[in-house]
Parts: structure tokens; C-alpha cells; sequence
């Protein structure tokens, strides 16, 4: 479904996402009745009143997160000032405030536990901005790895997303206000996108993190094969062989990441795996493996500017040999 205009998101989808929340709440009981009597008659752990919270817990933090940006608005001068650096301040407070709130919910209700390994970024390149180059797979590493950006690594991310992540909310506004870029994944806008995204990653900050999944999209086992297919279609015959064997990433799109690397050339490069929710890509995942009992592991790299190599081939070997070192660490730790 085509994503409708900005000026209709925020008079129609907005308000509604609103009054919803305060619908839900004010019937919750009968909600929760409901859910209660059809628990015993499916598998799992109250599977019906976790669902139902979870949704109903979200729903109301869209709402929230709606209304404080509506007051930050006003407050703007009806968004007179939302782009001057203390408007922008705030933004960021608000998402790592609203993030913290999300992810103590997720661990008491889906007995979620997030590790972080390997490099800290802090450490390894104090005082640089950074690219963050992750892999992609399941609905929620996205806001894991923006909500460890904000409040463990106190960066300001700037990311690139997809635009149909615009349906929501709260993340339509909040983004929109902030140096982000989302991206309509297209072959014909190829060139277009390497363009928004170089002008994205230009004049980074001493603690901005510039955001980036070179996959494109989640990984499934179809898209996986359709990245492989049109790599052959390309000629590329020789990433090709390199992608097939890769087993749970699908192959790196280099474009985006050359076009940060040639804006951002004093910045360090982080690689950022994940593994903990790969088997959860469909509503029907996330419903079977409530409550979720899981141990999510981020594992981070950093390479510090001098040591990323100057050429563009070599920058496009370099990445795909750490889409293999990355598919390596997912297979050793799922």
C-alpha cells in the first residue's frame, strides 16, 4: 500500500493512533477478560493476555511518545525552532527516555536480556563520529541497536531507514524531525538513494553515529537467493560465490556504505552482529515463541579510520569480508 502524504499522516494517522490508545485503555478489562479465557485453550505461557499486553503497551507508548512531541512542538514555536541544536537536544533525550521505558517493558513481559560484546565503541574511537553498519534480521534490532546508540553510548544516530516505517507514528515524526533519511528501496532510485545518503553522512559530529543495514532489508531465506540471483544478473559473478556462502546474512549492497565512507572520512567504522531473534520474522514467530525467555547478543567491531582501506573495490572486498566474518559469529553464537 502506497505511503500517504505527510500532511495527511499527521491530521488522520496521528490522532487515530491517539484516540485508539485511549479506546484500548478505557475497555482494557474486557479485553482482558477475553484473553484470559482463551489462555488455557491454546499452548504456551498465557500466550492471549501477552499478546494482548504487548500490543496494548505499545500502543500507549506510540500515543505518549505523540502527545510529547506535540508539546516539544508548541513549545518550538509550532515548530518554528525544531531544527536548532537545542530543539534537536531534546529530540534525542526524548527517544532515549521513550527507548529505555520500551526495553524494561520487553525484558518484565517477554523476559528479553540484551548483552553487548566485543568492542566498545566509546572506547575504542573516543571522540569520532562513527559509521555503524548492521546486519538485519527480525522486527525488533532496529530499536535495540538505536536504544544502545542513545542511552548506553550517548550518540546521536543519524539513520537510514525504510520509508514504510513512516506507518508508524511516532517514528514518522520523531525521525522526520531529526537528520535521518528514509529510503524507498528501488533498483531505478539507486543512484538517488547513494546521493541522500552521502549528504546524510556529511558533517558528522564528535558523537554522531551514522546508521546504516548495507542488506537492505531483513533477512529471509527468499531474499537471501534473490540477492544472490541479482548479483549474477549484474555480472558480479564473483560476489555472487562469495554471497552463496554466506548462510544467514544476506549479500552487502556497497553502495551506501561508499558513498558514508567518501563523506565521512575521519570517521571510524563500526560492524554490528546480532543473534536472538533470527526465527522471529512474522507476527505467527512472535506468537509461537511467547514468552520469549531470550538472550539477545550484539556483538560490535570498530576499525578506526586509518585502517579502512582507501580504494573502491577494496572498499567493496572489505565489506563483504566482514559480511562473512559476521555470518561466521552468527552461526558459531545462535
Amino acid at each position: 500500500m502506497p505511503l500517504p502524504p505527510r500532511w495527511l499522516r499527521r491530521l488522520l494517522l496521528a490522532p487515530a493512533v491517539v484516540l485508539l490508545a485511549f479506546f484500548v485503555v478505557t475497555t482494557l478489562p474486557v479485553w482482558a477478560l477475553l484473553a484470559a479465557a482463551a489462555s488455557p485453550l491454546v499452548p504456551g505461557r498465557l500466550r492471549p493476555l501477552r499478546l494482548l499486553w504487548i500490543g496494548c503497551f505499545y500502543l500507549v507508548w506510540d500515543a505518549a511518545a505523540l502527545l510529547a512531541l506535540f508539546v516539544l512542538w508548541a513549545v518550538s514555536g509550532f515548530g518554528w525552532r525544531t531544527r536548532s541544536p537545542a530543539f534537536q537536544r531534546a529530540h534525542y533525550v526524548l527517544a532515549g527516555w521513550f527507548l529505555r521505558v520500551l526495553f524494561w517493558q520487553a525484558r518484565w513481559t517477554l523476559r528479553l536480556s540484551i548483552d553487548v560484546v566485543g568492542t566498545d565503541p566509546d572506547t575504542a574511537l573516543p571522540g569520532r563520529p562513527e559509521l555503524v553498519l548492521c546486519r538485519h534480521a527480525g522486527p525488533g534490532d532496529s530499536f535495540i541497536l538505536i536504544h544502545g546508540l542513545v542511552n548506553w553510548f550517548h550518540r546521536e544516530p543519524r539513520i537510514v531507514l525504510k520509508d514504510s516505517l513512516q506507518w508508524d507514528p511516532a517514528v514518522d515524526v520523531l525521525l522526520n524531525r531529526l537528520p535521518n533519511r528514509f529510503i524507498a528501496p528501488t533498483p531505478e532510485r539507486g543512484e538517488e538513494t547513494v546521493r541522500q545518503v552521502g549528504h546524510l553522512a556529511s558533517g558528522l559530529d564528535d558523537n554522531d553515529a551514522f546508521v546504516i543495514f548495507p542488506e537492505g532489508g531483513n533477512f529471509t531465506p527468499k531474499r537471501r537467493l534473490r540477492a544472490i540471483a541479482r548479483l549474477r544478473s549484474l555480472g558480479l559473478e564473483r560476489m555472487a560465490l562469495r554471497a552463496e556462502r554466506m548462510r544467514h546474512v544476506l549479500a552487502p549492497q556497497p553502495g551506501g556504505m561508499l558513498a558514508a565512507l567518501d563523506a565521512a572520512p575521519d570517521a571510524g567504522v563500526i560492524f554490528v552482529a546480532h543473534t536472538g531473534l533470527d526465527r522471529m520474522l512474522t507476527v505467527a514467530d512472535v506468537w509461537r515463541e511467547l514468552p520469549m525467555d531470550k538472550r539477545i547478543v550484539m556483538r560490535f567491531w570498530s576499525v578506526p579510520p586509518e585502517e579502512v582501506p582507501t580504494g573502491r573495490q577494496q572498499r567493496i572486498d572489505w565489506l563483504f569480508d566482514w559480511w562473512a566474518q559476521i555470518d561466521s559469529w552468527i552461526a558459531a553464537n545462535r
